[in-house]
């Protein structure tokens, strides 16, 4: 039943993720990752995101290209940066390459929003670490075996490297060489490459404009405000690092007019041309929701007309998108523009490839629907039960808007675990004032393999409680006496009106507890279409997918 869940999890190519058996064979790779400093589990510094001298030092990440041949000059990479959206654009550009014959290479960061405690291993994936690599003409997953193979061929050259650099290179910068080292290897026609931080000083951004094909800023937001300088000018400053000299640049959008203005400004500086998904002559639009072999899915038309920088146009009727919300078609859109802007330069890239590759894409974690086997396993029966790793209030917003559209009248469940530099009581508000929500189970889930910035469920109820206040909501939660007595053993559906229409606020340690606290309440009302959503981060979606696996 995980492996039905694992093949659908990134797209109708990939094949199983072999993950205990892969974990053991890179037993000592894994463990030498876990030696290095890891930002995912501790926490990124102030600034260090920022071209500045706060900032990420790429002189690290230019010797260690430098000491292995400088793999990333040996393939043409599309580059994506964007405070959101970033792994889904990655994935749909992949597969529309795949599907035109193209071997691929793609590597998402997935920075800060991991979740590797099955596995151990401190790198940012939702249930292996080669997740976020993918290789050839048909995506799969990078193999163990070569994964094993070549740290044991570079770890000398690493191990020499460190000690030059007294120590100081990074678990992200480690894995990207060898991400770069494998795509050289592979001889891929084109690499799709995931910033991690920021853009302008992250280790991916080493990339210079002769390799570049493309670069792409997706979205904007204020996530990683500290470590990107403070505001949402210097995010878009960071994010622009990526434009490189006469390069095309793809915005997604949308974007705060002057934010805008400071990406474009960047580009006319750099002399790139730009192509925005987000353009007045473009239309793009969600005509309904449907069920297709068993997976829900969105029908939508994708009409791309641009006339600005590049001539360009690609007109796509009734796309069936396994993403879902209108964030994942915009997503689409943005992806579409990368492939006209390909095409522009002169690949082959038809529009049969375009529908067929944002049709096939579909990942772990991202608006994913368990399948009624599965949501048995986890005592869930008839729920419907979905995944999302939301994390920020405009995530949070786009969920929401992806729930009106698929169960305006079902009862919602909602387990939450969030980390602890998230914007708790907003992520609450959009969730609070989407729809009425039953039930609300605040958690804790392992970041990175460890707790640093794990927020306690205590904390994360009192962020809800100051949410539900300003907006009015009313609610019952643990503290309370009248909480108890929902949880009193009565006839199931024997109080229609339970706790009142009020929202009831639980929480719980583990996700066993969540699970049965959900089950409990549910339970007394009645046999009406429920649907249970785990959310607030990658991380809580990776707990119910490894407890699938037993």
């Amino acid at each position: 039943m995980l492996l039905s869940s694992i093949r659908r999890g990134f797209t109708s190519r990939v094949g199983p993720i072999r993950t205990l058996s892969s974990h053991s064979e890179m037993k000592d790779f894994l463990d030498y990752l876990d030696s290095l400093k890891n930002y995912e589990k501790s926490g990124v510094p102030k600034g260090a995101g920022t071209d500045s001298s706060d900032g990420f030092d790429l002189g690290r990440m230019r010797c260690l290209m430098e000491r292995f041949g400088n793999p990333h000059s040996k393939f043409k990479a599309v580059h994506i940066a964007g405070t959101k959206g970033k792994a889904s654009t990655a994935a749909f550009v992949s597969n529309i390459l795949r599907n035109e014959g193209y071997s691929v290479g793609c590597y998402t960061s997935f920075a800060h929003h991991g979740q590797q405690a099955l596995f151990f291993s401190s790198s940012p994936h939702i249930l292996t670490i080669r997740e976020r690599i993918l290789l050839g003409k048909s995506g799969h997953l990078v193999s163990a075996k070569l994964l094993n193979d070549l740290f044991r061929r570079i770890k000398p050259d690493i191990d020499q490297a460190m000690k030059e650099e007294n120590g100081c290179i990074s678990h992200f910068e480690v894995f990207t060489t060898m991400a770069f080292l494998l795509f050289a290897d592979e001889n891929v026609d084109f690499a799709v490459i995931e910033a991690g931080l920021g853009g302008a000083r992250d280790a991916t951004n080493i990339i210079s404009s002769s390799g570049l094909v493309a670069s792409v800023i997706t979205t904007i937001g204020e996530e990683h405000l500290a470590a990107l300088g403070g505001s949402l000018e210097t995010i878009a400053m960071a994010k622009a690092g990526i434009i490189k000299q006469d390069r095309p640049l793809v915005l997604g959008g949308p974007f705060v007019p002057h934010i805008e203005r400071i990406i474009r400004d960047k580009a006319v500086a750099m002399n790139s041309p730009v192509v925005s998904a987000y353009d007045t002559g473009n239309k793009c639009t969600m005509k309904s929701f449907s069920i297709l072999n068993g997976r829900p899915c969105q029908i939508c038309d994708i009409l791309i007309q641009v006339v600005k920088d590049m001539k360009m146009s690609c007109k796509l009727h009734d796309v069936k998108l396994q993403m879902l919300g209108d964030h994942q078609l915009q997503n689409a859109a943005t992806a579409t523009c990368v492939a006209l802007v390909l095409r522009n330069l002169g690949w082959s890239i038809s529009d049969k490839s375009i529908r067929y590759g944002l049709e096939d894409t579909y990942l772990l974690g991202r608006s994913q629907f368990l399948t009624s086997e599965e949501a048995e396993v986890l005592g869930l029966t008839g729920s419907t039960v979905l995944l999302d790793g939301a994390h920020t209030k405009e995530s949070a917003k786009a969920l929401m808007n992806t729930i009106r559209m698929a169960f305006p009248k079902a009862q919602l469940v909602f387990v939450v675990a969030m980390a602890s530099d998230k914007d708790h009581v907003g992520f609450a508000r959009e969730i609070l004032s989407g729809v009425h929500v039953e039930t609300v189970v605040l958690t804790e889930a392992a970041i990175a393999g460890g707790v640093t910035r794990t927020t306690p469920a205590s904390l994360l109820r009192d962020s809800w409680i100051k949410a539900s206040g300003e907006l009015g909501i009313g609610i019952v939660h643990d503290g309370m006496a009248e909480y108890s007595e929902l949880l009193k053993e009565q006839p199931v559906g024997s109080e229609s009106n339970l706790g009142d229409g009020k929202t009831v606020l639980a929480t719980e340690s583990c996700l066993k507890g969540c699970l049965r606290t959900a089950n409990q309440i549910l339970s007394r009302r009645g046999d009406e279409k429920r649907v249970i959503v785990f959310t607030g981060s990658l991380h809580i979606a990776a707990s119910v997918l490894a407890s699938l696996a037993g």
